[in-house]
């Protein structure tokens, strides 16, 4: 039977012996694992040694796509890249848009899979299929805009390219994978390329997978299209994400000076209605998307210094793209409310390679930990823009303060000790995004039980508290099963791979999934039969977790969201019962058909068939 919308098989690559060879993949795998987040978590299950060290060279890191690459459904052009993850030592998948996806795809294969650790830099090239591993001596220490600007003189022009910076060839637990200005950005995969002496990988191909059902699928992308440029997307178009920022300064959801309260007093400096005024600003989209996003502010940049700081006279302009997670993370979190320091520090994580939340979220830790005199850095202060960038740049290199920060606030903590452990805002090690989970207790839930740590794209549960179905200060238990739909939900989007910003586009979400499966396959889905498969994704994760050491206590958030009331803001006194959070992660286990304390059966586990 032929295939559609897949090639049927991955590729596998050994960077300590350079051999490499084409997989074969069930049909059945990919009828029960779909792509994305879903194949690669399959993958990994079959291919991670349990309790493996994530920076080792028996790590695999894999890049998947999806049975939707390549069409012309608009947002499809994403990738996952996956692996066990160095900051959290659980599962970690982070998504990228770009035209990598659609090229890599091209290469004739569903997935790629790296594992091994070449003894030189290199660069892992695949060309329609054929796969070259090359010297990458000449663009090591590059960032990776200048990787992608300059690899292709010593491979050739039309290949796709994502790299990392120095962040990850220095092994910074939270660094990134980068490709045409769009970041891989959450958990450390860079670091993980870094390990493994990969400083790029570079593809290029010309293999089209087939589709279904080819008219249908073109009428129903052009109605898509259509559709996606509604009301129901119009604030990302106006404003793009940042959007969010005033909202949740006024709702007092705002995380600001690392989770002590939840509004800023200067959240209307660093708005995007007042920035827009002062910078420039233009709109972009990503590769095969019709909403645009994107809102990219010019900031003047002084490009003979390393990373294009200051205003001196070789001032040049730039373009900075803005969302809210890094406006929250590198502004109010940190106490700034500059916004030049903003889209700075903003542009530097960019140009190192370090993830924007947990970059914010560990030096806003390590702010309060100076303040309280348990760490002699007298300059790390909250609202000090000067020592904020000069601490991501630490980070970067691993030196000074960065060579502690470098680990996460987690590790970091453990270092300090002293009670740090306390307010460090990680779950599983994974920084918390901008959401006050005090203030929005169904998405604390989803940051407790979250697979990749704290995470508001695996669990789209803020949605619930901002609705009308629950009290978002005392949540119950009529609260879990909305949580879990939106984290199944999570799991089928993010298995497709389709941008969450369509989410609103969609009637009735499930059969808008399953038809799209069933024009681009062929692959026949009820609304019930997709529910099952997004149960089975999430339960896989999961399985994961337990294979590489997770326990029940992990599930939790730290002592601050569950012992002190929330600070300042329309939202001050909010309090998470510790007992209660408890409860309602009782309850989740248990509406997935796993134990009260979260361990899979025997039978759960063989119904996955994996």
């Amino acid at each position: 039977m032929q295939l559609h919308g897949y090639h049927g098989r991955y590729l596998k690559v050994d960077l300590t012996t350079g051999r490499s060879e084409a997989v074969e993949i069930d049909e059945v795998v990919l009828r029960r694992f779909i792509g994305g987040t879903g194949l690669g978590t399959w993958l990994l299950l079959q291919l991670c040694p349990a309790r493996v060290d994530a920076l080792s060279a028996e790590n695999p890191l894999v890049f998947v796509f999806s049975p939707l690459v390549g069409s012309p459904l608009t947002t499809s052009a994403k990738f996952a890249v996956m692996s066990k993850s160095p900051l959290t030592g659980r599962l970690n998948d982070s998504l990228s848009s770009s035209s990598f996806a659609i090229a890599g795809k091209k290469t004739g294969f569903d997935a790629i899979v790296v594992t091994g650790r070449n003894e030189s830099r290199c660069a892992l090239v695949i060309d329609d299929g054929e796969v070259t591993i090359v010297d990458a001596g000449a663009v090591w220490g590059l960032s990776s805009r200048e990787t992608e600007e300059r690899l292709p003189a010593e491979i050739g022009s039309g290949f796709r390219i994502a790299s990392i910076g120095p962040a990850g060839e220095n092994l910074v637990h939270f660094a990134t994978v980068s490709n045409e200005g769009r970041h891989a950005g959450r958990g450390g995969l860079g670091a993980v390329m870094g390990s493994k002496n990969l400083k790029a990988i570079a593809v290029r191909g010309t293999k089209l997978a087939s589709y279904a059902h080819p008219k249908e699928l073109t009428q129903y992308a052009k109605d898509l299209s259509q559709k996606s440029f509604g009301p129901a997307t119009e604030k990302y178009r106006e404003l793009g994400t940042v959007s969010n920022l005033l909202t949740f300064n006024r709702l007092g959801t705002l995380p600001t000076r690392n989770f002590q309260e939840g509004s800023f007093e200067g959240a209307a400096a660093i708005s995007p209605e007042v920035v827009g005024e002062t910078h420039k600003r233009t709109r972009a989209s990503c590769a095969a998307c019709t909403i645009g996003c994107e809102h990219i502010f010019e900031l003047s940049v002084d490009s003979s210094s390393p990373e294009g700081e200051g205003t001196g006279s070789e001032a040049t302009a730039v373009g900075v793209r803005l969302e809210y997670e890094n406006l929250f993370a590198l502004g109010p979190l940190c106490g700034i409310s500059d916004p030049d320091t903003v889209l700075r520090a903003s542009r530097l994580c960019d140009e190192l390679g370090l993830d924007t939340i947990s970059a914010g979220g560990t030096i806003a830790f390590a702010m309060e930990c100076a303040e309280r005199g348990l760490i002699d850095e007298p300059s790390l202060r909250f609202g000090n823009g000067a020592v904020l960038l000069e601490t991501l740049r630490n980070i970067a290199a691993r030196k000074g303060i960065g060579a502690l920060l470098c680990r996460g606030s987690r590790a970091a903590a453990e270092e300090i000790g002293q009670g740090s452990a306390a307010f460090a805002p990680h779950v599983k090690g994974l920084e918390l995004p901008g959401y006050e989970p005090r203030a929005l207790q169904t998405m604390a839930l989803g940051f407790a039980v979250g697979t990749r740590g704290a995470d508001h794209n695996r669990s789209g549960a803020y949605q619930v508290d901002f609705s009308d179905r629950v009290d978002r200060f005392a949540v119950g238990d009529e609260a879990v099963p909305l949580a879990i739909e939106t984290e199944d939900e999570s799991a089928l989007m993010d298995s497709l791979i389709l941008c969450r910003f369509l989410r609103g586009v969609f009637d009735d979400r499930l059969a808008a999934m399953s038809e799209m499966l069933r024009l681009v396959t062929g692959f026949e889905f009820s609304s019930d039969e997709l529910t099952t498969t997004a149960r089975r994704l999430v339960t896989a994760r999961k399985l994961f977790n337990i294979r590489q050491g997770w326990t029940p206590d992990e599930d939790t958030l730290p002592a601050r969201f569950l012992e002190e009331p929330l600070g300042a803001g329309a939202s001050s006194g909010a309090v998470l019962n510790r007992e209660r959070l408890g409860s309602l992660i009782a309850v989740y286990n248990q509406a997935r058909g796993w134990s009260s304390e979260g361990w899979i059966s025997e039978t759960a586990q063989r119904e996955l068939q994996l």
